[in-house]
């Protein structure tokens, strides 16, 4: 898997552009604070838009536009680990899922046998609509359909 670098990098590009949780955990601070020129009095409830900051336009070039090879280099705002406040899938810092590695290794080993495993086609040449419908989780506005067709002729080779 360390070696599928590219696969790494359209797995995270896939999850900047469309995390499936859109708000953090709401926050409530202790004493009335500034933040961004906004004051916000202590024992408020403050939810972070995880999608958006994700999609910011000072932070991201071309931020609404999929290109993997952003994480391809090394980049301080692209970390993973969630030590960045820019790219924020499993959230950040302290409280940073603590799911976060087993979810990354697992993501790689269901993408890449599934790719290795299938051929996928779409049941129509439409193009793909990639709207989404927000709520406690982004879901895809109109469902994406895909045919896997197996690439190894001996179904028990599956496992």
């Amino acid at each position: 898997m360390p070696k599928l670098k590219y696969l790494e990098a359209v797995i995270k590009e896939t999850m900047r552009l469309h995390p499936a949780v859109p708000l953090l955990i709401p926050r409530s601070p202790t004493q009335t604070s500034t933040v961004g020129g906004y004051t916000v009095p202590k024992r408020s409830m403050v939810f972070v838009n995880m999608a958006w900051i994700q999609r910011d336009p000072s932070i991201w070039d071309s931020p609404l536009k999929f290109k993997p090879e952003r994480f391809l280099h090394d980049n301080k705002k692209c970390d993973f680990s969630g030590n960045s406040f820019h790219y924020l899938p499993f959230g950040s810092g302290r409280r940073i899922c603590a799911g976060l590695p087993l979810a990354e290794r697992m993501l790689m080993y269901l993408l890449a046998s599934l790719l290795h495993s299938f051929e996928w086609k779409r049941p129509d040449s439409e193009i793909i609509d990639m709207s989404y419908t927000f709520g406690a989780f982004l879901r895809k506005s109109t469902p994406l359909l895909a045919i896997p067709t197996p690439r190894l002729s001996k179904p028990n080779l599956y496992g």
